[in-house]
């Protein structure tokens, strides 16, 4: 993987292609002007375009960019892991606890690295109480609930 940018550019452009492949039962123009294909294929054929010219210039070039030097390494490295893994967490138990005990465990989870253990979970609860209380009754939007309807 001496040449990332190339792959990279290779992924973008499955990515166009696939959403203009979803975009051709679309209409493309209506009665009243443009369809809802219309938006959809020109910018993935747009985005195709400029993964293949990003492609020949990653080809062209010869300061490739390797996969080292894009992998961040160290503390930086420790927190993207342990966002993805309380993204996975949260996933997990929030069917289970429901979104309060889910929540504050995840922010718990990211928080207690910067912060000492009683302002960690200081801060994740009123945090999660207050997105909870916002969420249910201001916005009426249902939230995972356990048991007890928290």
């Amino acid at each position: 993987m001496k040449n990332f940018g190339m792959w990279i550019g290779i992924g973008i452009l499955l990515f166009a292609s696939f959403i203009f492949w979803a975009s051709t039962p679309l209409q493309y123009y209506g009665q009243y002007g443009p369809g809802p294909g219309l938006f959809p294929a020109w910018l993935s054929g747009m985005l195709a375009l400029f993964s293949i010219l990003y492609i020949l210039d990653c080809l062209r070039k010869e300061n490739n960019i390797s996969i080292s030097d894009i992998i961040p390494k160290g503390k930086v490295l420790f927190r993207i892991l342990t966002v993805i893994a309380s993204i996975i967490v949260f996933i997990v138990i929030a069917p289970f606890t429901g979104y309060v005990i889910a929540g504050i465990i995840v922010m718990v989870m990211m928080l207690l690295p910067d912060f000492k253990w009683y302002s960690t979970l200081a801060i994740s609860t009123t945090v999660t109480l207050v997105l909870f209380l916002v969420f249910k009754t201001l916005l009426n939007i249902p939230l995972p609930a356990n048991s007890l309807g928290w």
